[in-house]
């Protein structure tokens, strides 16, 4: 963009909070993709010309105004805790920082309405006052926000009681801006928020965000190490079946991965494989009847009246873990893979032994379709992009689900085909197509034909 394109642009926000200084803006056109080492060449550079902080819905349609009629380009982002490059301009322009959009509009009986830039730690706080809590969250809970969750992330901390959160009814409502000539605000509710969720912010500016709560619980933290994996991985799948016990994180780590947890040293002898777990108090009394019949051993426990001290062993689990491993050795990276149902453990065994150290297991138990199953965030480490495709289409000719965390492409990550609902209502609601372009296949080809 040119100088006089920029003064142009920044002059057409006044009264909005706006950032042009280079090292700030290229601070704020980045995400987590550096976890992938295939990411960094590819999204090397790729920064906006000016960030633009709204306060509120109506900033929101002033700046989605502007950039309609100029055809600027627009990138929305929250805390920029994703790991796909999903908050990185392909094409500069405006980056749209919701942060300051925090306010938490009403808190009912199991349902909560929020500004998009709510921090999810803050919500669950909120929550929790009233009896209630957030279903889940993924390990970035206490930066990540409400909107950019729902854009680009699926599940987490939570997820093996409530399911994802495309599940139908783990979303209620979203309220978005789109970028035509004369921008609106259209409400939608019950299905009609799959037009918009984990679309990567490609068709339309989530301004708020309405969410069905679980009654809160204490929530104890708990530790038990086991001599043997696949030991820890069975007493995992056979907590998760226990529907009488109420859990909210079941993470299972083959050993050498507790290596990188340095806080966790004294609590995990060196060579055991560990389940971290988070189990409401109320059924704590049947766990040790469930670690003995597997042969485990409780090493330490945290009771929920000290759930805000010391160590959240949340931090530990989904991709912490690998944030924690790269922190030591940034040769690691990850995979994102569901088992399927009919033979999880069962190929999880298979694929522990055939890759042995190059990648290693990390398992979290989710609920899916009704059903616990191992979803995993294996370790692996990387040597060259040819073998780490091998890892992969290895994974996926066994019937292993691939959530690919090495592309920006949307299409080639989790989604693997758009829905044509969400392309239909990206036609409507960016008819110029200036939103987050670069990262659809479909999108893109579009564009040129």
């Amino acid at each position: 963009m040119t100088t006089t394109n920029l003064d142009n642009l920044r002059a057409a926000f006044t009264g909005i909070e706006t950032i042009t200084d280079p090292h700030q803006v290229a601070k704020l056109s980045q995400d987590y993709h550096t976890f992938s080492p295939i990411l960094v060449p590819k999204l090397a550079g790729k920064v906006g010309d000016i960030v633009v902080r709204p306060a509120n819905e109506e900033e929101v349609l002033e700046v989605a105004a502007t950039c309609a009629k100029l055809r600027v380009p627009v990138t929305v982002r929250g805390a920029g805790t994703g790991n796909y490059g999903q908050c990185v301009p392909m094409h500069g322009g405006v980056i749209l920082d919701m942060t300051k959009m925090q306010e938490i509009l009403w808190v009912k009986p199991g349902v909560a309405r929020v500004e998009a830039g709510v921090k999810l730690a803050a919500l669950d706080k909120k929550a929790r006052e009233t009896g209630w809590e957030m279903r889940m969250a993924p390990s970035t809970y206490r930066t990540a926000t409400i909107a950019g969750f729902v854009a680009g992330g699926s599940g987490g901390i939570g997820s093996i009681q409530y399911g994802l959160l495309g599940d139908r009814g783990n979303l209620l409502a979203l309220r978005v801006v789109t970028l035509e000539d004369e921008p609106r605000v259209i409400e939608l509710r019950g299905d009609d928020v799959q037009k918009v969720n984990h679309a990567w912010g490609i068709n339309g500016i989530i301004t708020e965000v309405e969410i069905p709560l679980g009654p809160a619980y204490p929530w104890a933290e708990v530790i038990v190490t086991f001599d043997d994996f696949m030991t820890a991985a069975k007493f995992g799948q056979s907590l998760g079946n226990a529907d009488g016990m109420i859990k909210k994180l079941i993470s299972i780590f083959a050993s050498p991965i507790p290596q990188y947890f340095t806080a966790l040293h004294p609590y995990i002898p060196e060579g055991t494989h560990p389940a971290l777990l988070m189990v409401a108090e109320s059924s704590l009394e049947l766990l040790p009847g469930l670690v003995q019949q597997y042969g485990g051993k409780i090493t330490y426990q945290k009771p929920a009246q000290e759930a805000g001290k010391g160590i959240h062993l949340a931090e530990y689990t989904w991709n912490h873990t690998t944030l924690h491993a790269r922190i030591v050795d940034t040769s690691i990276t990850y995979l994102q893979s569901i088992f399927p149902a009919e033979k999880g453990l069962e190929l999880v065994e298979e694929l522990y032994h055939h890759f042995g150290d190059e990648v290693r297991m990390h398992l979290e138990f989710i609920r899916v379709n009704g059903r616990v199953i191992p979803a995993a965030l294996q370790l692996v480490s990387y040597t060259t992009e040819e073998r780490l495709y091998e890892i992969i289409h290895y994974h996926e000719a066994k019937g292993v689900f691939i959530a690919n965390p090495h592309t920006y492409i949307i299409e080639d990550g989790g989604r693997k085909v758009i829905d044509p609902e969400q392309l239909k209502f990206k036609e409507m609601v960016d008819p110029y197509g200036l939103m987050n372009p670069g990262k659809s296949k479909v999108l893109e080809f579009k564009t040129h034909n």
